[in-house]
């Protein structure tokens, strides 16, 4: 009898610690009353922060405001940079990421919610440039340098696209077009999204006017791979948004695709 009464002690001990390891990150959020979410702050409309008065705003921002105040909570927004942003959120830094591009390599770590946004990667380079780089191909060869943000999904993208040109990986904070400006590079890709936002900062800066942008890609929230409820709860989430056309105000008050 004693064998058996250790044996069910045991089995509820080992129950209660499944329960616990499982708990969501929801139950969290709702009993700390904090939304953590891990963002980079360099992806202009997205995440832009303000050094000086240490705050962020962005399409990611309200976006991620908007998702606190439906729960109930405070958001806190935990800074982060491209090479770790997974980490991050599977070492429980943060409960949530803003956008991020959705990648096969991301997915094998981290679970994404559902897209609500989709981007193409366009090359950019300097006006001075104008003639000599028309199109993808233009950038292939063994004289041009084009550059990328180290952890990016650009990273990958721009020794796939040129593997016959020089490919200058910067790590953040430092940025790619950085690299273009500073004329350490005759070009770098980026986001459709950023593009648009980077040549109206910069008058050195034009796109390359290639024929279409390359890889299609769907934007996400990257989160806790194991946490289903958590998945869950922020899909239905955007799902009510969606329909209620709270994407599509926010893409016109950021211009994401302003020309």
């Amino acid at each position: 009898m004693k064998f058996f009464k250790i044996a069910a002690a045991v089995a509820v001990m080992a129950v209660s610690g499944v329960q616990a390891s499982a708990e969501s990150a929801l139950s969290e959020i709702l009993s700390t009353g904090v939304l953590k979410v891990g963002t980079t702050g360099d992806w202009n409309p997205m995440t832009m922060r303000n050094v000086a008065t240490n705050s962020y705003e962005g399409y990611d921002i309200d976006v991620m405001t908007e998702l606190a105040s439906d729960l109930g909570v405070e958001v806190e927004f935990v800074p982060t940079d491209w090479k770790t942003l997974v980490a991050g959120v599977t070492s429980g830094q943060y409960h949530i990421t803003g956008s991020a591009s959705v990648s096969p390599s991301r997915a094998k770590t981290a679970g994404y919610s559902n897209s609500y946004f989709s981007l193409a990667t366009v090359p950019l380079t300097l006006k001075k440039n104008e003639g000599r780089f028309n199109d993808w191909d233009d950038l292939n060869t063994a004289d041009v340098s084009v550059a990328a943000t180290l952890g990016t999904t650009q990273e990958t993208q721009v020794k796939q696209y040129f593997p016959n040109a020089n490919h200058r990986i910067v790590e953040a904070p430092a940025r790619d077009f950085q690299e273009v400006l500073a004329g350490r590079a005759d070009a770098n890709i980026t986001s459709n999204v950023e593009a648009n936002k980077l040549v109206a900062k910069y008058d050195q800066l034009m796109i390359v006017p290639v024929s279409e942008g390359r890889s299609p890609t769907p934007i996400a929230m990257l989160l806790p791979q194991d946490d289903q409820v958590w998945i869950n709860y922020v899909n239905t989430w955007i799902a009510l948004k969606e329909e209620r056309g709270f994407f599509d105000e926010l893409g016109r008050k950021w211009q994401l695709l302003a020309e």
